[in-house]
């Protein structure tokens, strides 16, 4: 698989100056869209230094991204190199914006995206958005850090009203406004077929929806889409700057199998992700991190993975094979492909009610208990909706208990004449 990319910035219809900064380094695998702010004197200044600094930390930095060999232990790496380069490209233009005249407030939005083997890597600041047009389907990778869509999800006002107030325009995190920001990142697999679209602000508040940008990027090559993408903008108004960088990932004839085969295995762990009550209210991008944290592992038949009476600390989740569930040695029921078991361990560590044994070759995704913790930590939004999510399964399993207890008692009470009234003495 290779990805091919192009890219397209234009000052737009309303303003003198292009503070946009489009960045493309391929053999880096480095792609890079910063949107400055504070004017012609700090924002270009601004937007293009966070680009460069960004770039040079990572090309300082190259064992990292050539020692990658999609293990945990690399993957946090990259996550961590990531972050790090942000963090140096604030520090870098907030020294700037307090040393030089004229520069005071500058600052600018970012989004990268690190391509490299079969993964791409998000770091994210501001409005600046990531999309990825996949299957037909569009999702959207970053958040954007502004007020309004913090409005939108505290519930406190809908998109529409939002928009229209008074703070429609503030941005709630940016790069270079005090020394460290807290940025965004994201690790993911990229599939053949994937198309990716990095743009600023001044694109995406002139579409409309996200299936229109889809129609927008499927037809045609890369090159094509982005400057199809910047005539829109133009077209309704151009009030802003406008980039648009367009990547797509295309299958290398040799390796047309080996991509067909991670397409299945990439897909079928998302769907097994998403099959988990626990996990079946994330998007796209908030799967991509839980799928981060786990590991698949071969299961040989016969082996115990939970056994009655002892205490666990991983969810367990059956990408392929079958397993018995037993209690008190006793057989009580079976478990196959896409069946999922042991998420009462990720929140306690009390011992196990069943035996659960593998009774042919199995292989599974498991999530220990520890990186779950140290997922709902990094990420305090979806930890929130993670656990929302688990007390709506704990009250829906309570109510199914409390309907069998009733059966229950209804089955004891069926033959008692419960209208005849008590006579003492009898």
């Amino acid at each position: 698989m290779h990805v091919t990319g192009s890219g397209r910035t234009d000052v737009g219809k309303k303003r003198e100056h292009n503070e946009d900064y489009l960045l493309q380094v391929p053999e880096l695998g480095l792609y890079m869209v910063c949107d400055g702010m504070g004017g012609h004197a700090g924002g270009e200044v601004a937007s293009e230094t966070a680009a460069r600094t960004v770039r040079q930390h990572l090309e300082q930095h190259r064992e990292v991204l050539d020692r990658y060999d999609e293990s945990g232990p690399a993957r946090d790496n990259l996550l961590r190199l990531v972050d790090e380069a942000v963090q140096l490209a604030s520090t870098t233009v907030y020294g700037i914006a307090t040393s030089e005249r004229g520069k005071a407030g500058m600052g600018t939005t970012l989004t990268m995206l690190l391509v490299l083997k079969n993964i791409g890597v998000m770091g994210h600041v501001g409005d600046t958005r990531l999309y990825l047009h996949r299957a037909g389907r569009m999702h959207q990778l970053s958040e954007d850090h502004t007020y309004v869509n913090e409005m939108v999800r505290r519930g406190m006002a809908s998109a529409e009203v939002a928009k229209k107030g008074p703070y429609a325009n503030v941005i709630t995190r940016a790069v270079g406004i005090q020394s460290t920001v807290r940025a965004d990142t994201l690790l993911f697999d990229i599939l053949p077929g994937d198309t990716l679209l990095l743009c600023s602000d001044g694109l995406s508040k002139h579409v409309e929806s996200m299936d229109e940008i889809g129609r927008l990027l499927s037809a045609g090559g890369p090159a094509q889409a982005a400057q199809r993408l910047v005539d829109l903008a133009n077209e309704r108004g151009g009030a802003d700057n406008i980039t648009a960088l367009v990547l797509r990932a295309e299958t290398d004839q040799a390796g047309d199998d080996a991509d067909r085969s991670r397409t299945t295995e990439v897909n079928l762990k998302l769907d097994t992700l998403k099959d988990i009550k626990l996990f079946s209210n994330l998007d796209l991008g908030e799967l991509c991190k839980v799928l981060n944290v786990v590991r698949a592992q071969e299961i040989a038949k016969g082996e115990v993975v939970l056994r009655e009476g002892e205490p666990g600390d991983s969810l367990f989740a059956i990408l392929e094979g079958k397993f018995v569930v037993s209690r008190a040695g006793q057989a009580i029921t079976w478990l196959a492909t896409g069946a999922h078991f042991g998420e009462m361990t990720l929140f306690n560590n009390r011992p196990r009610s069943a035996t659960i044994e593998a009774i042919e070759k199995s292989r599974v995704l498991v999530m220990e208990r520890e990186r779950f913790v140290e997922l709902l930590q990094k990420e305090p939004q979806l930890g929130v909706k993670l656990l929302w999510t688990f007390a709506q399964v704990l009250s829906l399993r309570l109510d199914e208990t409390s309907v069998q207890l009733y059966g229950a008692v209804q089955a004891d009470t069926r033959d008692t004449d419960l209208t005849t009234p008590f006579k003492r003495g009898s």
